[in-house]
């Protein structure tokens, strides 16, 4: 597991699930976004498996990333496995999530913190 706590003030936003009367096929969850001053950041909704809102940040889980460290100056993470069946996947989903490392607080995978380092 990977768990991501994000900087101070940061806080969560959820989309709604629209209806509708026509059928729609992989079009994915509704998006999740961690919403900080003057950013909102859009992450891999299928891929989260806990969420803990505090006062002050939000630490959020995901199942089937790994962390790959920095580059270029961005804590760079990629899918390598998916959560949910295939047809309940969008095929738009990308297979990296990039942050910027002053919107993280702290970066855990398995249990191990690895952001910041020690």
């Amino acid at each position: 597991m990977l768990r991501i706590t994000f900087a101070a003030g940061s806080r969560l936003q959820r989309e709604q699930d629209r209806l509708s009367d026509l059928p729609i096929h992989r079009n994915g969850p509704p998006g999740t976004f961690v919403i900080l001053p003057g950013v909102r950041i859009s992450l891999p909704t299928d891929q989260i498996v806990e969420v803990d809102e505090h006062d002050d940040h939000v630490t959020i889980t995901f199942g089937g990333f790994q962390v790959d460290g920095l580059r270029d100056g961005r804590l760079v993470f990629t899918r390598v496995r998916e959560l949910r069946p295939e047809h309940e996947l969008s095929p738009d989903r990308s297979l990296t999530m990039t942050l910027d490392p002053s919107w993280v607080r702290s970066v855990d995978a398995g249990g191990i913190r690895v952001f910041p380092a020690s």
